[in-house]
């Protein structure tokens, strides 16, 4: 699980490179559970936690920048 603090310390750039491997192993993991191959189906909600968590500071870090 990433932390919040952890991300508000990344660039832009960085984050939509996190936002996209996060995605890419969502997609994996839906993959995963529709095969009948997939163990921990906690898995799948901390994924979708922590694109939430990427989303977030990089909208956080464009208004900051909008109010420059």
């Amino acid at each position: 699980m990433t932390k919040a603090n952890e991300l508000k310390a990344l660039s832009l750039a960085d984050l939509q490179k996190r936002e996209a491997e996060f995605k890419e192993e969502l997609f994996n993991l839906r993959f995963q559970l529709a095969t009948g191959q997939l163990e921990n189906t906690a898995r799948i909600s901390k994924v979708r936690k922590d694109i939430a968590r990427v989303k977030t500071v990089i909208r956080a870090q464009q208004l900051a920048e909008a109010n420059k």
